[in-house]
Protein backbone atom coordinates (compact mmCIF):
# COMPACT_ATOMS: atom_id res chain seq x y z
CA UNK A 1 0.00 0.00 0.00
CA UNK A 2 1.56 3.70 -1.05
CA UNK A 3 1.72 6.55 1.74
CA UNK A 4 -0.04 9.45 -0.18
CA UNK A 5 -0.22 12.82 0.74
CA UNK A 6 -3.68 14.58 1.48
CA UNK A 7 -4.92 16.77 -1.24
CA UNK A 8 -4.54 20.37 -0.45
CA UNK A 9 -7.71 22.38 0.23
CA UNK A 10 -8.61 25.55 -1.47
CA UNK A 11 -7.16 28.30 1.30
CA UNK A 12 -10.25 30.10 0.90
CA UNK A 13 -12.27 27.21 2.19
CA UNK A 14 -9.75 25.96 5.27
CA UNK A 15 -10.17 30.32 6.13
CA UNK A 16 -13.81 29.72 6.52
CA UNK A 17 -14.02 26.63 8.44
CA UNK A 18 -11.28 28.39 11.10
CA UNK A 19 -13.03 31.54 11.04
CA UNK A 20 -16.39 29.57 11.63
CA UNK A 21 -14.82 27.55 14.44
CA UNK A 22 -13.63 30.79 15.96
CA UNK A 23 -16.87 32.39 15.79
CA UNK A 24 -19.04 28.96 17.26
CA UNK A 25 -15.73 28.13 20.21
CA UNK A 26 -17.41 31.93 21.55
CA UNK A 27 -20.04 31.59 23.90
CA UNK A 28 -22.63 33.36 22.32
CA UNK A 29 -21.26 31.76 19.05
CA UNK A 30 -23.37 29.35 18.71
CA UNK A 31 -26.07 29.34 15.37
CA UNK A 32 -29.24 30.23 16.25
CA UNK A 33 -32.00 27.62 16.88
CA UNK A 34 -35.32 28.07 14.31
CA UNK A 35 -37.36 27.81 17.32
CA UNK A 36 -40.30 29.02 17.35
CA UNK A 37 -39.73 31.59 20.20
CA UNK A 38 -42.46 34.51 20.55
CA UNK A 39 -42.54 36.91 23.04
CA UNK A 40 -40.93 40.57 23.28
CA UNK A 41 -37.64 40.19 25.51
CA UNK A 42 -37.60 41.39 28.75
CA UNK A 43 -33.98 40.79 30.24
CA UNK A 44 -33.92 36.75 30.69
CA UNK A 45 -38.09 36.52 30.44
CA UNK A 46 -40.29 37.25 27.01
CA UNK A 47 -43.49 38.79 27.62
CA UNK A 48 -46.46 37.36 25.87
CA UNK A 49 -49.97 38.28 25.57
CA UNK A 50 -52.60 36.28 27.79
CA UNK A 51 -56.53 36.41 27.02
CA UNK A 52 -58.28 35.62 30.26
CA UNK A 53 -62.29 35.48 31.07
CA UNK A 54 -63.38 38.99 33.13
CA UNK A 55 -64.13 36.45 36.12
CA UNK A 56 -60.41 34.68 36.32
CA UNK A 57 -59.20 37.95 36.02
CA UNK A 58 -61.00 39.44 38.92
CA UNK A 59 -60.19 36.19 41.06
CA UNK A 60 -56.55 36.79 40.26
CA UNK A 61 -57.07 40.35 41.22
CA UNK A 62 -58.53 39.58 44.52
CA UNK A 63 -55.77 36.91 44.99
CA UNK A 64 -52.89 38.97 44.12
CA UNK A 65 -54.38 41.58 46.59
CA UNK A 66 -54.48 39.07 49.10
CA UNK A 67 -51.06 37.39 48.87
CA UNK A 68 -49.45 40.89 48.08
CA UNK A 69 -48.09 40.04 44.83
CA UNK A 70 -48.71 40.81 41.20
CA UNK A 71 -50.62 39.22 38.94
CA UNK A 72 -47.60 38.85 36.69
CA UNK A 73 -45.95 36.60 39.35
CA UNK A 74 -49.23 34.91 40.45
CA UNK A 75 -49.77 33.38 37.05
CA UNK A 76 -45.70 32.59 36.43
CA UNK A 77 -46.14 30.75 39.95
CA UNK A 78 -49.22 28.57 38.49
CA UNK A 79 -47.36 27.97 35.23
CA UNK A 80 -44.35 26.77 36.58
CA UNK A 81 -46.13 24.39 39.51
CA UNK A 82 -48.41 23.06 36.82
CA UNK A 83 -45.09 22.65 34.54
CA UNK A 84 -43.28 21.02 37.42
CA UNK A 85 -46.09 19.13 39.34
CA UNK A 86 -48.70 18.13 36.63
CA UNK A 87 -52.12 19.13 36.65
CA UNK A 88 -55.61 17.39 36.41
CA UNK A 89 -57.63 17.46 32.65
CA UNK A 90 -60.71 15.44 32.70
CA UNK A 91 -59.76 13.92 35.84
CA UNK A 92 -56.77 12.71 34.93
CA UNK A 93 -52.91 13.90 36.41
CA UNK A 94 -50.97 15.66 33.23
CA UNK A 95 -47.54 15.46 33.34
Amino acid sequence: MAITKLPKKNEQVVNQIAEDNFILGAPDGALEKKSKAKGVFKGHKRQISLTISPELLDRLDALSETMGQGRAALINLAILQAVERGFDVKGELEK
